[in-house]
């Protein structure tokens, strides 16, 4: 790869790396970016990523706001010589890094950049579901018409097939479920349109990249195909990095796991008979037997224990006992379809993943019912309709070992949040990271300076009857003295409903609430609309972005432990005790450190910023383990007096 333009003829001091030219005052980054100035962290990061890709190591990384972590990262990434893949937390950050940062790049550089990205399939457009679209009545309702106008006429100039492009497009159009690309329908090479299939396209354009951006879900997503079948999704690589690493575990433990739903089987008949019409096998036969499946489905589904919500599945054998003939029933409903499809004579490959898709649902739920694997917990969730049977890696960290760490040459983990008191024991053992380096890279803010930590050490405990009353008047005080503009964040949805009724009344300002609207949404309006408040839950708590004086307050109901009652959580918590270690101090705290450091993590995004941080829960500052969370933060200013806190907002 050619230096970048405009790079210094006469030789750099020899300690000097291409790195280091590259973010020093007067380097290239200092004669292309229109406000550079050097961040001690963010040189002291490039620096170490450098030497990780270079010398096949292992490298965790805290970078806090203001940084610059992503340059820090990809400009090493790139200079590096070797094929990487850089795996985000969200879709968002994948499309900031590809499409804002990618550009900015070429143009330090000064030539195109080997770069591409990929996602999952459902993103991208199916032009033969597209095509077929057109001449069958697949289409339901004058909405689902309208949006498929829509999408037809950008198939025709789109280059990529990326959903989110479309910007006029619902986030849930059920049109698009009907033409994306999922694998589920999808011909591979017999289909017509595989020359100009979107995601042949994506994988051509990897295959030819250096740095392949992705996210979570699909990076893990391929390392759980390549453990189970030795196929693959991404292209072969030798280093990967991974953005908002603190999500990793939650990530990994879904796609190493096995999971079955009423939804899946609903899609599955669903699928089956709208293929059966348009590449016209179906039969009086195949409509008995996809009824079949669909009433036994039902019936077990309806069976399962559990409440609204998340619960372990402990008496799997007795469910077993007392329902044997309903869960048998499904199996052969599952068994008889699939030798259906088989024996179809003259069959169109779209039957193929159909064939799969009945005989992996099979295993699963058989998985899910029989096995004794001690190394998963089995839980249930059931949200509206919806009934999802669920096993989950109780850790992580050996299958993490065994399929990515020892087979991957370099890795480099980074994220705001990932040291807790300044140290990162705590990822690394749940990560099943040994030997890693690790640096914590300063931040150029001035926390002390720019933000205040408020701590409501008054108020009662978060489990007295007493605190949503008073919590939601101290809310009410801080609203006042911010003048709006904050972020009211909260562990419960339930908790959040109580007090946002008791709030939103006691205040003169705008407010706004999560499930009231789509996020992205919410989040648009609340950024223009002045004094805006925001009552929200987990996912306002991270990779939300409000510089400026929009968002002058972050208040937080309770330090964020996650539930103990979560049977995720719960079996974790039994592995560590049954394993001889302190649950609450090895696992519970570390991971509520994290959480809170996110939270608080929207309010200071630019140095210019300023603003307080309020903690409404006096475990802080009452409890021995409060000073945890202290050593895990930035050097806020700190506070008990409310006095403080409006004659900071006074300045």
């Amino acid at each position: 790869m050619a230096s970048p333009a405009g790079m210094r003829k006469s030789p750099p001091p020899p300690e000097w790396s291409a790195v280091t030219r590259f973010f020093r005052p007067n380097g290239a980054l200092s004669r292309t970016h229109p406000a550079f100035e050097s961040r001690p962290g963010q040189v002291a990061m490039a620096e170490e990523v450098e030497r990780a890709l270079e010398g096949n190591r292992k490298l965790i990384v805290e970078a806090g706001t203001g940084t610059g972590k992503t340059l820090a990262y990809l400009v090493p990434a790139l200079l590096s010589g070797r094929r990487v893949v850089i795996s985000t937390g969200t879709k968002a950050l994948q499309e900031q890094l590809y499409f804002r940062d990618v550009p900015f790049l070429e143009r330090v550089f000064g030539e195109p950049l080997r770069v591409c990205y990929m996602k999952g399939r459902g993103n991208y457009a199916c032009r033969q579901k597209i095509y077929d679209a057109e001449n069958m009545p697949v289409l339901s309702g004058l909405e689902e018409v309208a949006d498929f106008q829509v999408i037809r006429d950008w198939e025709k100039t789109t280059e990529t097939g990326d959903r989110a492009e479309i910007r006029t497009l619902p986030e849930g159009s059920t049109a698009w479920a009907k033409i994306d690309a999922r694998s589920e329908l999808c011909a591979g090479q017999k289909c017509k349109q595989f020359e100009r299939c979107f995601i042949t396209l994506m994988h051509q354009r990897a295959s030819e990249a250096d740095i392949i951006i992705v996210n979570h879900h699909l990076f893990f997503a391929d390392l759980a195909v390549r453990r189970e079948d030795q196929a693959k999704i991404l292209p072969d690589y030798n280093a990967v990095i991974f953005d908002e690493a603190h999500e990793i575990e939650d990530t990994a433990g879904q796609y190493f796991g096995f999971i079955a739903s009423n939804y899946r089987v609903q899609e599955l008949r669903r699928d089956v008979a709208a293929m059966s019409r348009t590449r016209k096998f179906g039969s009086e036969e195949l409509d008995r037997i996809l009824t079949r499946l669909e009433e036994v489905a039902l019936q077990f589904f309806d069976k399962l224990p559990g409440a609204e919500g998340r619960g372990s599945f402990l008496s799997r054998g007795e469910f077993l006992d007392q329902h044997h003939e309903t869960y048998t029933d499904l199996l052969a409903a599952f068994d008889l379809l699939a030798s259906h499809l088989k024996l179809i004579q003259d069959a169109p490959q779209e039957i193929i993943p159909l064939f799969r898709r009945a005989l992996e649902l099979r295993q699963a739920i058989q998985f899910l019912i029989e096995s004794e694997d001690q190394r998963f917990v089995y839980w249930i969730e059931r949200r509206g309709r919806g009934v999802f049977l669920q096993a989950t890696p109780i850790d992580v960290a050996e299958v993490l070992r065994e399929h990515l760490w020892n087979r991957v040459d370099a890795a480099v983990l980074t994220s705001a949040t990932l040291a807790v008191a300044g140290g990162f024991e705590f990822v690394e053992s749940r990560l099943g990271l040994e030997g890693a380096r690790t640096l914590v890279a300063p931040s150029p803010f001035e926390y002390d300076r720019q933000a205040l930590l408020y701590v409501a050490d008054h108020l009662p405990q978060p489990s007295s009857p007493a605190y949503v009353k008073a919590a939601s008047e101290e809310i009410v005080k801080l609203l006042n003295a911010s003048r709006g503009r904050a972020f009211v964040l909260f562990t419960s949805y339930q908790q959040m409903r109580q007090i946002y009724d008791r709030v939103s009344f006691g205040i003169e300002y705008p407010v706004l609430l999560q499930g009231t609207g789509p996020r992205m949404a919410l989040l648009e309006e609340f950024r223009e609309t002045p004094h805006c408040v925001l009552f929200a839950t987990s996912s306002f708590w991270q990779g939300v972005d409000v510089p400026g004086e929009q968002l002058s307050c972050v208040i937080i109901d309770k330090l964020p432990f996650a539930a103990p009652n979560d049977p995720v959580v719960d079996a974790r918590i039994r592995n560590i005790r049954e394993s001889g270690g302190n649950p609450f101090y090895d696992y519970q705290i570390p991971q509520a450190a994290i959480a809170l450091k996110q939270g608080f993590g929207r309010l200071i995004r630019t140095r210019s910023d300023r603003g307080v941080l309020a903690l409404l829960d006096s475990r802080i500052t009452r409890q021995r383990y409060g000073q945890v969370f202290f050593d895990s933060l930035p050097d806020y200013s700190f506070t008990m007096n409310m006095s403080d806190v409006e004659k900071f907002f006074d300045v």
